[in-house]
C-alpha cells in the first residue's frame, strides 16, 4: 500500500521513512515509530492500518544514522541485535534520533494535525517527542520501555497523552507504571492482560483482544485530538 519516502533532518541527514496515504483527503497524519527490529513488516502493516483508517501514516527509520536498511524478526538473535543498535543510537550526540522524528512531524504536519504512535523503544521514543518536540497534537506509546525510569518520570509532555501498558510485563516493572501514572494524572494510562509486544500480530506475545481494545482506545484518542 506504502512506499519508502527520503526526509531531511535539520543537520541535512537524510534518511527513509515508510509513508502510506489514505484513499481520500487526509484527517491528519500519525507518525508510527519502530520497536527495535526497523521499519518491518509488521510496523508496515501498522502505517497500512492507520492509512486505512483515513490518515497520512509514516514510520521514520530511525536506526537509519547508525545502520541503514534494518529490517528483522523477532528471534533471540534479532532481539540482541536491536538492543545494541538501540544502545548505538542512545550514544548520538544529541538531538541524535529525535531530529529525524521532528523532521517526519514536520512533513505529516502539512496536512493537518499530527499524532504519533509508538512501539516499545517506539514508545519510550513517543514520549520523549511528546516532551520535547513540536507540532505534536497527540502521542500514544505503547509499553515503552524505559518511560518508567525517574529520568523519562520527571519529563513533561505538551500535549495530550494515552499510555498503554501490560500487567505481565516482564521488561517494566508494575511499580514503575504506577510512579508513571501517579505523577502524570492527565495521562490516560490503561493496563492490558497481556506481555509485552502484545500489539505485534508477527510474535507469541500477541494477545488479540488487548490488541483490539487498544487499538479502538487509540484510534478515538487521536480522531478526538486530529479533528
Amino acid at each position: 500500500m506504502g512506499n519508502f519516502i527520503e526526509l531531511t533532518a535539520a543537520d541535512g541527514f537524510k534518511f527513509p521513512a515508510y509513508e502510506a496515504r489514505p484513499a481520500a483527503t487526509a484527517k491528519g497524519a500519525v507518525i508510527v515509530l519502530q520497536e527495535i527490529f526497523g521499519v518491518n513488516a509488521h510496523i508496515r502493516a501498522v502505517v497500512d492500518g492507520f492509512a486505512e483508517q483515513g490518515y497520512l501514516a509514516l514510520a521514520p527509520a530511525t536506526f537509519h544514522r547508525v545502520k541503514p536498511g534494518v529490517e528483522m524478526g523477532y528471534t533471540a538473535q534479532d532481539i540482541a541485535a536491536g538492543v545494541a543498535l538501540k544502545a548505538a543510537v542512545g550514544a548520538l550526540p544529541a538531538p541524535g534520533v529525535m531530529q529525524d522524528i521532528q523532521a517526519a512531524i514536520d512533513h505529516g504536519a502539512a496536512l493537518g494535525k499530527v499524532a504519533i504512535v509508538g512501539y516499545c523503544w517506539g514508545g519510550l521514543l513517543a514520549w520523549r517527542a511528546a516532551c520535547l518536540l513540536r507540532g505534536l497534537s497527540a502521542a500514544v506509546p505503547y509499553y515503552g520501555g524505559g518511560m518508567t525510569g525517574a529520568a523519562e518520570i520527571a519529563r513533561l509532555p505538551d500535549c495530550p497523552v494515552l499510555a498503554h501498558f501490560a500487567n505481565q510485563d516482564q521488561s517494566i516493572p508494575l511499580e514503575g507504571v504506577a510512579a508513571f501514572r501517579a505523577a502524570h494524572p492527565d495521562v490516560d494510562v490503561r493496563m492490558y492482560q497481556a506481555t509485552h509486544g502484545f500489539n505485534c500480530d508477527h510474535r507469541g506475545a500477541y494477545d488479540a483482544s488487548a490488541a483490539a481494545l487498544a487499538r479502538e482506545r487509540t484510534l478515538a484518542f487521536i480522531g478526538a485530538r486530529l479533528a
